[in-house]
Formats: structure tokens, C-alpha cells, sequence
């Protein structure tokens, strides 16, 4: 057989994919292995063995030869995308001195480095005070310089997972541009690291020699060594590829790279994106991501607790589906669809604000979940319909949001993640925008972002537009139903969008009061 297959690694935040493509875009392949997200030692914390993730990314690899042995050796490249803003700490040896930080960790700081008195003051005068002070409390290297002083003077080495896991792979600490997403010294304009008089070296402990070289998506980050080799199963001496995060692999993957397309990802962070050449701030002062696709930047909107809350109704609620999906052999979520089939458009109006995580700007550090609207008629159906309808609300705010600062309207959705393989989701998604939504011809598209990186750098293809082309394509469309546009029209602007400013004030006094989430 010849080589024409691209390997695809995908680490994210709730399992490890291995996946084969070929040319065409086409999944030949797949070995999935779930993980364990965190483990939380306290309220808030979200830590996981470094270990952990790459035994698992091993057992991913090796199983996939397991199963598709004939496969092994027609594979071209490989790529690697994982979950973003999850940090590690090395010492000087490339060790692990503590478990990785996933990006879910709420902890903070009040103790970071103090800012020159004339650099205060202009950050004071345009108004970004208490951006700022949130930037550096958040900072995962000034919490632990902070409360781990030891395991800090031991840090020669500051990486993200990505870069973690490529040293694994390579032998080299290395990462990929569109990777570097985080409280991190990156200047997103130019995407490379911050300049020497950039304001983020002030505000940050982290020094330019603990992090590592960066790579243009689409250029070799290194080979796969022996060891590697010997652990995965990947063919040694393969060249492993700059993709970048799983975000940014998915607009790639699903073919939106104009701003008049707008990219959906259903996944554990929930996410509205649109792909521009220029750069375009989603919010005053929040700066857009370097996109899978280079020189170019992806401007986006985050529910962090997306499809995330899928997992805690499934926890907290659906123990009978759960049961029934392990005696059906099937995923508990594919039940879940008849949840959707039992309740309304509109769950009769129970409204879900789904910020279960606070934000920097909006929403804000105080911000909290909320459900509103109960009544007796209301059921787990409901409950699980108002999960799902709120996230999609809060992603036509930041639709809306996108529209205005790239002064383009959205005209087409497309949807990818998890979620998007539910076709009662999907519908309820046109319904909510208003707009046709179009699942990619496969829903795995942050591997076949990666792995249109790995084919344009194996020289399979010219470049990214003639790779794109080639390998993404629309599968099922889902047009909006007019009734339901009409009902989610008047509870979007009428209910939810009201919503967070006249619970602001509350989230407030609960935050005063219980002193949860803790003010730094």
C-alpha cells in the first residue's frame, strides 16, 4: 500500500483520540481512550498527572494499531492538538515538578510582581485597572511563584501541554504557534513572544528563557525519537507537524476561514468563532487567537463550561440513562436526545444562564449560573432542554458580539464537537440563530485541522487553501423552523439577554456574603 494517511493526535480535556485521514478528509481510523478531566484536591483546584496525559495518548496510539494493523505503515506525518491553557512546570532535566494546571483550576493570587508606578497609571487611564489585576491574579505562573515558591526557583522550563507533550514525542521542548493560548508573555498581534517593553513581562513572573521555541502550523516541530516510538507505537523517525489548539484546529477542520462564516464548537468549552486575516478583538482589550491556518486569527467568543454541563446533568441527573447505555452498549449522551424530543422549544420556559464559570469582562469575575422560570410541569426533559438552549444563547450573544467588531454579518453556521453530532442540537441550533446550521462531512475536526497542517508540511498539498479545499466539505444542513425562530427570538431578547444585569448585583452580594468565587 502507499503512504497516504496522516496521523492525528488529539489530547483533550475529557478523552485521547488517535486518528488516522486520508487525502480526501476522510476519517479511516479512530482509537478513542476517556480520561479522567481533573482530579480537585480542593474547591476550584484542577490539577492531572503530566504522566498521566501521555500514558493515556500511548494507550490512544497503541490501540488504534491494535485494531487497524494494516494501517501503521502507509502514515505520512503526523500532528498533534490538544486542549489549550493547560501549563507545566519543568525542571531543568525537562521533569515535571508538579502536576499540570488544566485550564478549568480557579485558583488566583493577590502576591504577583509590582508594576512600575508610570505603567500603572496608564493602564488606570484607559480604563483596564481591573482587567489587568485579573490577568495577573489568574496567571497560573504568579499563583505558583506565589503559594509553591519552591517548585518555582526549580522552573527552568514553563510550557504549555502542547509543548509538554511534542517534548515527549521529539525530544524537544518545542511548541506550535497557534497553540499558545493562556496567561502567558504572547503577543496575539504578532504571534510571537511579547517584546522586551511589553507590559506582560511586568505583569507576569515567568522570564523568555523558561519558555519554549515556537513554530509556524504547517512546520516541523521535530521526529518522533525512540523512545516515543517505543511507547506509541508511532514509526520512528516520522515527522511530527505544527497544528495548534484543538479550537483552532476545529474552525481549520470545518472550512471557516472567512468572517462571514461563523464556527460553533460543542465541546467542553463551547465556542463562537470567525476566522479573519486581520485582527479583530471579539471585546475591547481581549486580543484574538493565532488561527490553525497562518497569518491569520480567530476571533472568539467562550462559554467556558460548555458542553461540559452535559457531563454534570449526566452526573447529577441521569442515572437511568446511564444504566440504560451501559446495558445498550451506546453513549449515555446519544439517549439524551429524547430528552429533547419530550420537552418544547422554549422548556416552558425555563431559561438557563450558563455561566458556571466567572470571566474577566463578561461575563464578569462575580458571575454565576443561573435557572430561572419553574414551574410544577417542569421535568428532567426541561431541565436538559434548558441546558442546551442556553448555551446556544449565549453563543448568539457572542454572535452578535463578533458581527459588530468584524462589521460583517454571519451568514452560514458550522457546527463541530460532540454536540454536533446530535441532530435535535443541531436543530435547535438553526433555531436559535436563525440561521442554517451545516455539520463538516465529519464531526472529528479538530484532528482533520491537524491533519490538514500535517499535509501541507509533508508537501501533500501547495498550501492551506488547496488542502482545505480538498479535504473539508459540508455534510447534513439543518434549516431554522420559522414558529421556533419566532419563540426563541422573543426568550432570547426578552428573558435571556436582560438576564445577567439584573442578576449581577446578586451574584455580587452571594460573592460578598459567602465569599465564593474569592475575590483577590
Amino acid at each position: 500500500m502507499s503512504q497516504d494517511l496522516l496521523l492525528a493526535i488529539d489530547q483533550g480535556t475529557q478523552s485521547v483520540r488517535a486518528m488516522l485521514f486520508d487525502l480526501r478528509g476522510e476519517l479511516v481510523a479512530r482509537h478513542q481512550v476517556h480520561i479522567e478531566p481533573y482530579r480537585a484536591d480542593h474547591p476550584g483546584w484542577a490539577e492531572q498527572d503530566c504522566d498521566y496525559f501521555w500514558e493515556n495518548l500511548c494507550r490512544a496510539c497503541q490501540g488504534l494499531w491494535l485494531n487497524y494493523p494494516d494501517l501503521q505503515s502507509r502514515i505520512i506525518a503526523a500532528s498533534l492538538t490538544t486542549q489549550r491553557a493547560s501549563v507545566v512546570c519543568l525542571d531543568r532535566e525537562l521533569q515535571p515538578l508538579r502536576p499540570a494546571v488544566i485550564w478549568l483550576d480557579q485558583r488566583r493570587t493577590s502576591t504577583f510582581p509590582p508594576l512600575p508606578t508610570w505603567l500603572n497609571l496608564a493602564v488606570t487611564a484607559i480604563g483596564q485597572g481591573e482587567t489587568l489585576r485579573q490577568f495577573r491574579s489568574k496567571a497560573e505562573c504568579n499563583w505558583i511563584a506565589a503559594d509553591e515558591p519552591e517548585v518555582w526557583k526549580k522552573t527552568e522550563h514553563y510550557a504549555l501541554l502542547s509543548g509538554y507533550l511534542t517534548m515527549k514525542l521529539t525530544g524537544k521542548l518545542v511548541d506550535a504557534i497557534p497553540s499558545q493560548v493562556g496567561y502567558i508573555p504572547f503577543d496575539f498581534r504578532k504571534q510571537d513572544w511579547a517584546g522586551a517593553l511589553d507590559l506582560k513581562w511586568h505583569a507576569l513572573t515567568v522570564k523568555r528563557e523558561q519558555l519554549p521555541p515556537l513554530v509556524a502550523a504547517g512546520q516541523p516541530l521535530g521526529v518522533i525519537n525512540h523512545q516515543a516510538a517505543r511507547d506509541t507505537g508511532i514509526p520512528e523517525g516520522l515527522t511530527l507537524y505544527a497544528c495548534g489548539a484543538d479550537k483552532a484546529c476545529e474552525v481549520l477542520g470545518s472550512g471557516a476561514l472567512t468572517p462571514d462564516t461563523g464556527n460553533l464548537s460543542y465541546g467542553t468549552t463551547a465556542t463562537f468563532n470567525t476566522c479573519n486575516s486581520r485582527y479583530v478583538e471579539p471585546m475591547p482589550f481581549v486580543p484574538p487567537y493565532p488561527a490553525a491556518l497562518p497569518d491569520h486569527y480567530n476571533s472568539e467568543i467562550i462559554v467556558q463550561r460548555g458542553y461540559w454541563m452535559v457531563n454534570w446533568f449526566k452526573r447529577e441527573f441521569a442515572a437511568a440513562e446511564v444504566q440504560e447505555a451501559e446495558t445498550l452498549n451506546v453513549a449515555a449522551e446519544q439517549l439524551f436526545d429524547r430528552l429533547l424530543r419530550e420537552s418544547p422549544p422554549g422548556a416552558m420556559g425555563l431559561t438557563l444562564q450558563p455561566f458556571w464559570n466567572p470571566g474577566v469582562k463578561y461575563p464578569g469575575p462575580e458571575a454565576k449560573g443561573a435557572i430561572i422560570g419553574f414551574g410544577d410541569v417542569h421535568t428532567r426533559a426541561h431541565l436538559y432542554r434548558a441546558i442546551i438552549e442556553g448555551i446556544g444563547y449565549a453563543l448568539r450573544e457572542g454572535k452578535e458580539r463578533l458581527e459588530k467588531r468584524n462589521g460583517i454579518p454571519i451568514r452560514q453556521l458550522r457546527v463541530s464537537g460532540g454536540g454536533s453530532q446530535s441532530d435535535e442540537i443541531m436543530q435547535i441550533t438553526a433555531n436559535i440563530f436563525g440561521l442554517r446550521a451545516e455539520r463538516p462531512h465529519t464531526w472529528e475536526t479538530s484532528g482533520l485541522g491537524a491533519a490538514i497542517n500535517a499535509a501541507v508540511g509533508s508537501g501533500c498539498y501547495p498550501n492551506h487553501g488547496v488542502a482545505v479545499a480538498a479535504m473539508t466539505r459540508p455534510g447534513r444542513a439543518f434549516s431554522p423552523d420559522p414558529d421556533a425562530v419566532k419563540l426563541y427570538d422573543r426568550l432570547y431578547s426578552e428573558v435571556y439577554r436582560p438576564l445577567y444585569g439584573r442578576l449581577a448585583p446578586l451574584y455580587r452580594n452571594i460573592r460578598r456574603i459567602t465569599g465564593y468565587p474569592k475575590r483577590y
